[in-house]
């Protein structure tokens, strides 16, 4: 039953790759590209806000993992402690 499911769980795999490079055949990129560079820097000018947005937001979760590390790590050392 096992190798059933895992030979099906190839073939959707397979298949669902197959299905993704058809596609690709009919993207035309001339018609996604003939808006113009105002068009594409103002893209470009909100993907730069994210990346922006997203370096104190990592720095910040960063921290946290680490008090919470430290925090977790004292518990242990005081519920070892009052053990012996």
């Amino acid at each position: 039953m096992k190798s059933l499911t895992t030979t099906f769980a190839v073939m959707f795999a397979l298949f669902a790759s197959l299905n993704t490079a058809f596609a690709a055949e009919a993207i035309d990129t001339a018609v996604t590209y003939n808006s113009g560079i105002l068009v594409l820097a103002f893209a470009g000018f909100l993907a730069l806000v994210v990346v922006v947005q997203a370096v104190p937001a990592l720095i910040s979760l960063y921290g946290m993992i680490k008090v919470a590390a430290e925090a977790a790590k004292t518990k242990h050392a005081t519920s070892s402690a009052s053990e012996k």
